[in-house]
């Protein structure tokens, strides 16, 4: 690994920023061609070989102790085998010995020079099993002088047997300090091995855990730099389906969502021009409708006041259902230009500070008269709170919502608005003391052109574009409307998430 590091501390320091950079660049273009699916199975590859790596590493440092305690153990078995045989073999010497000096037979003499050429061979092992030289020396110094008192006469055996009992009493301290420093020698490299496994267990554990974590940071690097694309993905088609077509959609990101990217734009402008021809295609029937219209309002009245002649009271009653029919019609016809302008107009907002509870007391006060018809009360509490918003366009949407109010609540009821806010957002909230919304109306109040089955019976009937205007306005502040199920009656909640501050 030191190697490995000091081999690639060259190519790095000769690298420069500048080779850095242009290596950067070489990057980064294969990147931007790549597809997302190219790049999330790059992502995956990279982090199963991180964790591959380190999975092998740690197979590489198993094997590689469990190869030193194997090796250790075999020369443990070899040091204990080589001073088994010394002490057997020191044994064989000393009785060969002994009985040649009784019976000065040359076969024992044999056996002893056998005996003692096996435990010289098994402290030549013994000296390869770190074994000091020092000890071997003094066994061999000692088996050479047994070897030099067996020659002799008869009358000097009782000397020499003396002199070799002597001599194999060393010989046996120093099989026994043999045997001790190789105990020590085995128990020392036991030792080392199992500091040396612990170590390589703490290493393995610090390169697993090492690579678990920069797995999970390449994990979420990556998945935080490819959900990026995703997310402007979702706000292009969030602000396609809010009806936001003035601003163009660009993604950048993978190939494959920069192309999605330029198909939602292409849809986009396709859209606009959808929704020009239909507004185009509005005013061009509404027009169209509105002169025969005039013409065929103008010809009932004409029936009516007896211009053409006398009518009969049938006749007379036709001619009501047709004037009455033809003003039905023509309100339609203004409520849809109304609604389509509405819609036009909420994408071009002239936005200024202004202190919401202002801008209600002033719709309060386009209104007031028609609360005081009906002996309404209406109040207005919480803030003051600022905000960034057309005040005309919202001003248009609250007085909707208060028109409503007033046509629903019973006379003498109370009105209440509440502003609030939180988290940037301003929160403006309505309610009345009218029937409120039928369960089956609920999901639908929004729509155009939709009317409720709970009406007031003393006021004429809505025409059900009130609640849809609102709701475009609010959606172009970029903020919703909600119906609350709080009180008895209606309760509306409008929702803007523009930058608001309690201080002018």
């Amino acid at each position: 690994m030191r190697s490995a590091r000091r081999q690639a501390l060259p190519t790095l320091q000769n690298g420069g920023p500048f080779n850095r950079t242009r290596h950067n660049r070489r990057m980064t273009l294969p990147l931007h061609r790549a597809s997302f699916r190219q790049l999330m199975l790059v992502a995956f590859l990279l982090i199963a070989a991180l964790l591959a790596s380190a999975s092998l590493h740690g197979l590489f440092t198993l094997e590689r102790l469990i190869s030193q305690s194997r090796d250790g153990a075999e020369r443990a078995v070899q040091a204990t085998a080589g001073v088994q045989i010394l002490a057997e073999r020191s044994v064989a010497m000393e009785r060969a010995a002994r009985q040649y000096l009784v019976l000065d037979d040359p076969v024992l003499h044999d056996r002893f020079d056998a005996a003692t050429s096996e435990a010289s061979g098994a402290l030549d092992r013994l000296q390869t099993n770190q074994l000091p030289a020092s000890l071997a020396a003094d066994w061999r110094a000692a088996a050479a002088d047994i070897a030099a008192k067996l020659p002799g006469t008869r009358s000097t055996a009782h000397r020499r047997d003396e002199q070799l009992t002597e001599i194999f009493r060393e010989l046996a301290a120093i099989n026994s300090d043999i045997a001790e420093h190789m105990q020590l020698v085995m128990r020392s490299r036991n030792d080392d091995l199992r500091a040396e496994l612990e170590a390589g267990r703490l290493q393995l554990g610090r390169q697993v855990l090492g690579a678990i974590a920069i797995a999970v940071v390449m994990a979420l690097a990556f998945g935080v730099w490819l959900s990026r694309p995703l997310k402007r993905l979702e706000s292009a088609i969030e602000g396609l389906g809010a009806n936001r077509l003035d601003k163009p959609i660009e993604i950048r990101g993978p190939a494959d969502v920069r192309r999605l990217g330029r198909s939602l734009d292409a849809l986009r402008i396709r859209l606009g021009e959808l929704d020009a021809d239909k507004a185009r295609f509005l005013r061009h029937v509404s027009h169209e409708l509105k002169t025969p219209l005039s013409a065929l309002r103008e010809g009932v009245a004409l029936l009516e006041d007896g211009v053409t002649g006398d009518l009969s009271a049938s006749q007379r009653e036709v001619a009501r259902i047709l004037r009455q029919n033809t003003c039905t019609l023509q309100s339609q016809i203004e409520n849809l230009l109304r609604f389509n302008a509405a819609v036009f107009e909420a994408r071009e907002l002239q936005r200024r500070r202004v202190e919401m509870g202002a801008l209600l007391q002033r719709v309060i006060d386009e209104q007031r008269l028609q609360a005081q018809a009906r002996q309404l009360r209406i109040g207005v509490a919480g803030g003051p709170v600022w905000a960034e918003v057309d005040p005309d366009k919202l001003a248009t949407a609250l007085g909707n919502l208060l028109s409503n109010a007033i046509r629903f609540s019973p006379e003498g009821g109370t009105i209440e608005f509440e502003l609030s806010q939180h988290d940037g957002v301003v929160r403006i909230q309505i309610a009345d003391g009218g029937p409120g919304i039928a369960p089956a109306d609920r999901d639908r109040v929004f729509e155009p052109f939709y009317r409720g089955e709970r009406q007031p019976r003393d006021a004429a009937r809505g025409s059900g574009i009130g609640l849809s205007i609102v709701r475009e306005y609010t959606a172009a502040h970029g903020g919703h409307i909600e119906l609350l199920p709080d009180g008895p009656g209606a309760t509306f909640g409008i929702h803007l998430p523009i930058l608001s501050r309690t201080e002018p």
